[in-house]
């Protein structure tokens, strides 16, 4: 069981250290989305300490083993989310320790097996990005199709996508501003010929002026993630295809620039990666398609030999 003591006069409580970890995120501008990550998974730790007066100093090893089994059997979590929750926790104690109130030790996450990454199949895309009779369609179907293709042919999260605005859009040099990323830094991403053709199209109808939202909603005011993730989804079952989500077009994108042979550092930045573990994480998921065309890209049978097909003479 897990051994933790009540805190002297000077040291600092568990509540405390995290209260203090969450301002200096303020200071170091993590976005709000991170930061109420962090406050709702540090709070299952809080929960199992069970007192407010535990000191930080009294964590130890043992404490986060029987933490980690406190949330393998408890909230019905499967491996992924335990692992998500430790991760954050693993964050908090590295700042404890680096604040000196609590005795530095290793904290190792346990190995989970990472399922294959759901994208749409090319039957389905075909069917979602068919375009529409823009004569009998209405504004919303026809939007909705142009944010299918913007996603397509980006990989950018739907956030992001929402938060472009029509002078991010560089037609004379195929250039896309991305302004707001995970990572907080904007990039400026290609634009393929194809999406120009349909952005261009699309601010023929959707007229507005520099300054406004590429995709808004219906009051000229940026569009809400929400909004625009019910529209998708109701899109979607309209053309028949049961996968709803906006962000398996990031990983349908990354899945096709590696199966198209697109290098991988290349595909760090266009994603907005900080490293290039996430990458990885993409080729060991589509390993198994990757053999595909295999011969065509390996080298041995790219040199353009033809010993490897004689018969060799004992």
């Amino acid at each position: 069981m897990r051994k933790v003591t009540m805190r002297s006069k000077n040291e600092v409580t568990v509540t405390e250290a995290i209260d203090r970890f969450l301002r200096k995120g303020v200071a170091r501008n993590l976005s709000d989305k991170t930061l109420d990550t962090y406050r709702k998974r540090l709070r299952p730790f809080q929960g199992f300490l069970n007192d407010d007066t535990v000191s930080v100093s009294s964590i130890t090893k043992d404490t986060v083993a029987d933490y980690t089994l406190h949330l393998k059997e408890t909230g019905n979590r499967n491996d992924i989310t335990t692992t998500s929750f430790l991760r954050d926790l693993r964050v908090f104690l590295y700042f404890c320790m680096d604040e000196g109130s609590l005795q530095r030790f290793k904290i190792k996450l346990p190995k989970v097996d990472k399922p294959i990454k759901e994208t749409y199949l090319d039957e389905e895309l075909k069917s979602l990005l068919k375009k529409p009779n823009i004569k009998t369609c209405d504004f919303t179907e026809y939007k909705i199709w142009v944010l299918t293709n913007y996603l397509m042919a980006t990989g950018n999260r739907i956030s992001s996508a929402l938060d472009v605005k029509i002078e991010d859009l560089d037609f004379t040099n195929a250039l896309i501003q991305v302004n707001k990323t995970k990572n907080r830094k904007a990039q400026i991403l290609p634009m393929s010929a194809t999406l120009a053709t349909v952005l261009q199209e699309y601010l023929i109808y959707r007229k507005g002026e520099a300054g406004d939202y590429l995709f808004c909603n219906s009051y000229g005011d940026k569009g809400e993630i929400r909004t625009y993730q019910e529209m998708l989804a109701s899109y979607n079952k309209a053309r028949g295809v049961a996968k709803t989500s906006a962000h398996l077009y990031r990983h349908t994108f990354a899945k096709k620039w590696i199966l198209n042979g697109g290098d991988i550092f290349r595909l760090q930045k266009i994603l907005g990666h900080s490293d290039l573990t996430m990458v990885r994480e993409y080729v060991n998921m589509f390993g198994n398609e990757i053999s595909l065309d295999f011969n065509r890209f390996n080298p041995l049978d790219n040199m353009g030999g033809s010993h490897a097909k004689d018969r060799i003479k004992m």
